[in-house]
């Protein structure tokens, strides 16, 4: 006997469908109806897992208690445990969820210690209150220098999506080696990091140094690309331009 899941029931999840017979339905854990439905109809299973992960995790689900739900409903329907897929598909989907909840509540992104963009806001919001101070204008006094991983297959699955965030770990050493002085480290969506770096006569130098370790890394087909990304001279355009590099 499975350990029942006490999530709880949204919407969606009590959503019933042709093909799964209403006595089948009350034996699943809540909030794997929906994997109960598409095993039943033979669907596309593999992203029903990925969806009930990032719900589980949401709901506070342990990994423990997401996976013992996936193992009694494959039993339930089909009497064995789940694929390989389905349980990777879930595991890395709670993941990511959870580790997005870790990223709300500090100001580093718990997986590669960079910075949140809600943190690099308010360094550069530090930056412009300076320049007004000083008048010496932020185009002038620093810059941006960020990292873009290739832009994933939107078709590739969990697995792909792990990989990338691996590949983001390993880029943001390279970064730390190089950007070593105290200087803000940040992570914009899901395939940048950012380093707000003082505009200096060294900054080619440093790029460059930036783009050799990387060239170093093992990342095996992941395209890199490294640039400086200028400041305007408004705070309020400079909060528009992480937003677009953020997306």
């Amino acid at each position: 006997m499975f350990p029942a899941l006490t999530f709880r029931r949204t919407a969606s999840a009590e959503m019933s469908g042709p093909d799964l017979p209403d006595a089948v339905r009350q034996q699943l854990p809540m909030r794997f109806e929906a994997v109960g439905e598409a095993l039943a109809s033979d669907a596309d299973v593999i992203t029903v897992c990925a969806v009930v992960g990032r719900d589980v995790a949401r709901d506070g689900a342990a990994l423990g208690e997401a996976l013992s739900g996936l193992r009694a409903t494959y039993h339930l329907l089909r009497n064995r445990p789940p694929d390989f897929e389905a349980t990777e598909a879930l595991t890395v989907a709670w993941s990511e969820a959870t580790l997005e909840y870790l990223h709300d509540l500090s100001c580093e992104d718990p997986l590669t210690g960079l910075a949140s963009l809600a943190h690099v806001r308010t360094r550069l919001d530090e930056i412009y209150r300076e320049a007004e101070l000083t008048d010496v204008g932020v185009h002038g006094s620093h810059a941006l220098v960020v990292v873009e991983l290739d832009v994933p297959d939107p078709n590739a699955g969990p697995g792909h999506q792990f990989t990338r965030a691996l590949r983001l770990v390993q880029v943001t050493e390279a970064l730390r080696a190089v950007y070593s002085g105290g200087q803000t480290l940040g992570r914009l969506g899901l395939q940048r990091a950012v380093a707000v770096v003082p505009r200096t006569v060294d900054l080619g130098v440093s790029v460059a140094s930036l783009r050799e370790f990387i060239d170093e890394l093992e990342l095996g087909a992941t395209g890199v690309r490294v640039w400086i990304e200028g400041l305007p001279s408004s705070r309020a355009s400079a909060t528009r331009l992480l937003d677009e590099l953020a997306r």
